[in-house]
């Protein structure tokens, strides 16, 4: 049997419901040997309390948790999720809790006897420091990330835009995407078309299993909360799961294509190919998108 990959897990989660999906799977993929989770951008206290609520539910507090750099309006940002917290005190968790999340991430690629993989899901305030502090952790680690948009935006066949991960911290991701780090992305072109219905969706949304409803819940309010949710049902189908695909490039490329293409950040926020840039890997196009779907159904419900 392979040995498990090492990894980090970097995420915003708490606004979009995709994070809490892609923590589930990460949970759930028995390639993976997760190090430490850090929650990222803006409110990070409330972030790190999302991610400790459902550790415990998992049964994970082996798990440590970093809380990143606390980043704009944190004080009084409310995520769009935080009924679900509201009772929680992360002081309660059993588990280890880091308060500098950037310095957990170095000391953890430090001290790993085998090369880490990152795995960023948000903007990258605390990803970018952690490489301040240490720019050499990038000869023991590899990036993998949600976030850019090459050939396609948000809607398939629409023009390339600045892709919100890469567009609220954009120096930051500038500086990453800089780096040494040897990089794989999932743009828009590929996570933007992942979405669950029909019985697949079912399947979730009917589980029992203490995980997905929690998981369900925070579904519902984040169609009720987020400002910038529309005409969105909860009961009938996901919202887009852009991050489930980062979760799926940290353990496998089968399923979808890649091209190594020279990236420039902008300072509108674009992922511009453009011959200055850095070589990235990029997953432009699936190979088989209804197989990823089934994987991810399959993954999130334990089986």
């Amino acid at each position: 049997m392979n040995e498990k990959i090492p990894v980090i897990l970097d995420t915003d989660i708490g606004d979009d419901i995709d994070d809490t999906w892609a923590l589930i799977m990460m949970l759930r993929s028995p390639e993976l040997d997760i190090r430490l989770i850090v929650g990222s951008s803006g409110p990070t206290q409330a972030r790190a309390e999302y991610i400790a609520k459902i550790l415990e539910l998992a049964g994970r507090t082996d798990i440590p948790i970093g809380i990143g750099p606390m980043q704009g309006d944190a004080g009084t940002h409310r995520t769009s999720q935080a009924r679900w917290i509201d009772d929680y005190d992360l002081s309660g968790y059993r588990g280890v809790v880091h308060a500098d999340g950037a310095r957990a991430i170095v000391e953890t690629i430090r001290q790993s006897e085998r090369p880490v993989t990152l795995v960023a899901i948000g903007p990258l305030p605390t990803v970018a420091e952690a490489l301040r502090l240490d720019p050499s952790i990038t000869s023991n680690s590899r990036f993998v990330g949600m976030h850019g948009s090459i050939y396609e935006g948000y809607a398939a066949g629409s023009p390339p835009c600045p892709e919100t991960n890469v567009r609220v911290c954009t120096a930051d991701c500038q500086h990453v995407f800089s780096s040494d780090w040897q990089m794989t992305i999932t743009p828009l072109d590929t996570c933007g078309r992942v979405v669950l219905s029909g019985d697949q969706y079912g399947q979730i949304l009917n589980s029992d299993d203490p995980l997905l409803m929690a998981l369900m819940l925070n579904n519902r309010y984040y169609a009720a909360d987020a400002p910038w949710v529309k005409s969105y049902d909860p009961d009938k189908r996901s919202s887009t799961l852009f991050d489930t695909v980062a979760i799926y490039l940290a353990f496998s490329e089968e399923l979808l294509e890649i091209e190594e293409l020279p990236i420039v950040v902008t300072e509108d926020g674009f992922t511009r190919v453009d011959q200055s840039g850095k070589m990235i890997r990029c997953a432009t196009r699936w190979r088989d998108l209804p197989a990823f779907r089934e994987l991810l159904v399959n993954r999130l419900l334990g089986r």
